[in-house]
């Protein structure tokens, strides 16, 4: 995902529950059908530094639709903060768009509300088909074993950006590649009012991303193979206390970042006060905030040996945004033109390049843009060591649900209140009875 997204207060349960089926996209009386496409709606997620920059990079691009369709696209970015709760509300009230993006963690929690079209074989070849993506993106549309709910769009996975200066002025050569490194220096880089590594305390979503990856590590899921919430296992505990024990014991996170919530972990990086920060293509952001490519560094996230891989070594989320369609939108095919434009090799060339992320469409991977450093450490962990999210129904309620007893525990972290197993035990504990309720 391009941005990290703030997880919603509700969650998808009551949508589930009430059987829904989907929405009429396209609500404006001209929105067009399947005999008379002349419009659709479209929902884009806010993959830019703001919301205007992303009307001004999709504006162009849209324009290119109509001009080959004569379908008029109406575009909405969406802030993240808004977006899931719209995309439920859409669901439930019938008024919505044709066309939206979606953070690729959500989709089995939307397919399970029957609202979103599946992508089955007959649906993918309308855009090219199915092998023209990579599978690790294909892997986090949907659940294993149905059509996935949704299509790729960007791919993107976590890479450890770190200062070039501050690591020199240090005496340290070379980015961390396992954990115990990070520590080592990490220890060295927070002194003077400075700080080794950022965070986002109280992002729910970044929480539930760096816990899972470390969970990986520590050989957890955090479902069991039925789907049943298993937030105690001894892996779980495991990697929910190595992250928060970086602020906690190791003291290399600021107190302050267990308020974070919206990026302000990039500004502190940009502006050098922080040496490290584990984001997702972060490059367009650094540059906006006055930093010059030559200033940085890219790294794979460490993981326990130093080699990323599979497994125990897995080292990210498969992130990225996809695309979806409701399923009873008016504008069916018209919508099924827009999705094959938009994953198109040369506009997959085009928005990939200018939002600083992976093509999923292999074809356009061959760009040389998407070799640069920063980008190839990208594509390289989506090929070998990011594995997705779990696709369960409930995987928006367990971002909020130990997302949020991640927040609190940063917040005891802060506070100096001792974080301990047992204490972390009891947070997840509490976490995993809210899914059962």
């Amino acid at each position: 995902m391009r941005h990290l997204r703030a997880a919603a207060a509700i969650t998808l349960a009551v949508a589930v529950t009430a059987g829904v089926t989907g929405c009429g996209g396209g609500t404006s009386p001209d929105g067009g059908s399947n005999e008379s496409p002349k419009t659709l709606t479209y929902w884009a997620s806010n993959q830019g530094p703001s919301i205007e920059a992303d009307k001004e990079i999709l504006t162009p691009e849209l324009k290119k639709f109509e001009a080959e369709t004569g379908i008029k696209v109406k575009l909405e970015v969406v802030p993240w903060a808004d977006l899931l709760n719209r995309i439920l509300a859409a669901t439930t009230s019938g008024q919505g768009p044709d066309v939206l993006n979606i953070g690729n963690t959500w989709s089995a929690s939307l397919q399970a509300t029957g609202a979103l079209l599946p992508w089955d074989d007959e649906n993918f070849e309308a855009i090219g088909g199915r092998d023209r993506f990579i599978e690790s993106a294909v892997a986090s549309a949907g659940k294993e074993g149905e059509p996935p709910a949704a299509v790729p769009l960007y791919s993107l996975s976590y890479a450890l950006y770190y200062n070039k200066k501050m690591f020199a002025d240090a005496g340290i050569t070379a980015p961390p590649a396992t954990w115990d490194q990070l520590v080592e220096d990490g220890k060295k880089l927070s002194k003077d009012g400075k700080w080794a590594l950022g965070a986002e305390g109280s992002n729910l979503s970044n929480n539930i991303h760096q816990t899972f990856v470390l969970g990986q590590q520590h050989g957890a899921d955090f479902f069991d193979e039925a789907g049943r919430a298993d937030f105690t296992s001894d892996g779980a505990v495991a990697a929910v206390k190595q992250y928060v024990d970086l602020m906690a014991k190791d003291k290399i996170i600021a107190p302050g970042n267990a308020e974070y919530a919206q990026n302000q972990s990039l500004t502190d990086f940009a502006k050098g006060r922080t040496a490290m920060v584990l984001w997702q293509a972060a490059a367009t952001t650094f540059a906006a905030q006055g930093m010059k490519p030559e200033d940085w560094g890219v790294a794979p996230v460490p993981v326990p040996d130093g080699v990323p891989g599979a497994g125990r070594q897995t080292n990210s989320m498969v992130a990225g945004i996809n695309m979806a369609v409701f399923r009873n939108t008016r504008n069916i095919d018209g919508a099924k033109k827009f999705v094959k434009f938009m994953t198109s090799d040369e506009e997959q060339k085009i928005l990939c390049r200018t939002y600083g992320s992976i093509p999923p469409v292999k074809a356009a991977q061959s760009d040389p843009a998407f070799a640069a450093p920063e980008l190839k450490v990208v594509r390289d962990t989506l090929a070998t060591s990011a594995a997705p999210l779990p696709q369960v129904p409930n995987e928006s309620q367990f971002e909020t649900a130990v997302g949020t007893a991640v927040k609190e525990l940063f917040a005891d972290a802060a506070a100096g209140t001792p974080v301990t197993t047992g204490s972390v035990e009891a947070r997840l504990e509490k976490a995993q009875q809210t899914m059962q309720q």
